[in-house]
């Protein structure tokens, strides 16, 4: 059958002497791997479209018994180029994806996590924030999409002390289990507006140094628990020269 669908580029790696394969988040069939025949020549019609992070609209032949379908078309559906420019922007969306990509299994469809990639693209284009300030919100994001979601203990005390229980995803004011970790009162607070509003009050708290990546270890930490199969991220190796900062 022939799919004409969104589409957001997870990876792309060469592919004999002319053609790349293409792994892609699409809207109709989940995550799925694709050749794009001549895609390294100079004069390729998809010439600067198989970038990771790209949004594009794209027609391919799909066939469910076949591991690897073939691209035929492809076009911008937006033109994110600051994910391009900016490096930390770039840094960013670069392990945002990676992280996504390793959340979904091949061929699983997913409309809202879908949606919500392509809208977190589109915004950390145009945002005028510190772009690793938004990762503990994607993690935070992806675990409700995902069905393991982080939860407010209702009696919590907005004075602390403050923890994040691993097992059980509770945030409450003691420790419940040997695998939990105390937050700061400004990685608390970050939690604390990520699941209650969609405020951007959220990347005006100033961290301390080393307090942002130490919320995304724990956010990391939580999710590789209730994930089988999570791993370190290859592209954090550029993403945290930026957390250092």
């Amino acid at each position: 059958m022939i799919a004409h669908t969104e589409a957001v580029i997870f990876r792309s790696v060469d592919y004999q002497e002319s053609s790349k394969i293409v792994t892609m988040f699409t809207k109709e069939h989940g995550k799925i791997a694709l050749i794009a025949h001549g895609a390294k020549k100079p004069k390729s019609k998809f010439s600067g479209l198989i970038e990771v992070g790209n949004i594009l609209e794209v027609v391919y032949y799909f066939k469910a018994s076949r591991s690897v379908q073939i691209l035929s078309e492809a076009s911008y559906l937006l033109k994110n180029k600051n994910l391009r420019i900016d490096f930390e922007k770039m840094a960013t969306m670069t392990s945002a994806v990676e992280l996504i990509s390793q959340l979904l299994h091949e061929n699983e469809v997913n409309v809202p996590l879908f949606d919500f990639t392509k809208n977190m693209l589109q915004w950390l284009n145009t945002a005028d924030i510190h772009p690793p300030q938004l990762f503990p919100y994607i993690q935070i994001r992806l675990a409700a999409l995902t069905g393991i979601g982080l939860q407010l203990n209702a009696q919590q005390s907005a004075k602390g002390p403050h923890y994040l229980n691993i097992e059980s995803g509770l945030v409450t004011d003691s420790n419940i289990s040997s695998y939990s970790y105390k937050l700061t009162d400004t990685q608390y607070r970050y939690i604390n507006i990520a699941l209650h509003a969609k405020s951007s009050v959220l990347f005006d708290l100033h961290f301390e140094l080393g307090e942002l990546k130490n919320l995304i270890d724990h956010l990391d930490r939580y999710l590789k628990y209730h994930v089988e199969g999570l791993k370190n991220r290859k592209s954090d190796a550029v993403f945290e020269q930026i957390l250092q900062e």
